[in-house]
């Protein structure tokens, strides 16, 4: 009798869990996939802003600028998938973010050169 070892075995530990995952998100709409990804990128640029209870402790205005960035294109790119009542929270808090990034930047953007003004034209504060 020849014992197998796990690596023998067709299905490995987490194949299940992978299988599972699969499954799940194909049962979730694509609004809800990038209405989700749109709160973690505003909620990690927010920490990178300094804007959580911690404040400064995780600031760090390079990568809250990319955050803000993908967050205006993610929603630059969606606006014809998402209706108006996902979308117009995501553009306001988009629009937090980037005035928080020009108050918080030493030497302020020009307007229209600041994080995602790219897809959402000049933003004034």
């Amino acid at each position: 009798m020849s014992e197998t070892s796990p690596s023998d075995s067709p299905e490995t530990p987490g194949t299940s869990d992978f299988d599972a995952m699969t499954r799940d998100i194909a049962e979730v709409p694509a609004v809800e996939v990038i209405v989700t990804v749109a709160v973690n990128l505003m909620s990690a640029a927010a920490v990178k802003l300094g804007l959580t209870e911690e404040g400064d402790k995780f600031k760090d205005l390079d990568e809250a600028r990319k955050l803000v960035h993908a967050l205006a294109g993610l929603l630059d790119a969606s606006t014809t998938e998402i209706s108006s009542f996902h979308a117009a929270p995501l553009r306001d808090g988009l629009k937090s973010l980037q005035l928080a990034f020009r108050e918080a930047s030493i030497v302020p953007d020009e307007p229209g050169q600041g994080p995602g003004e790219k897809y959402t034209g000049p933003i004034y504060g």
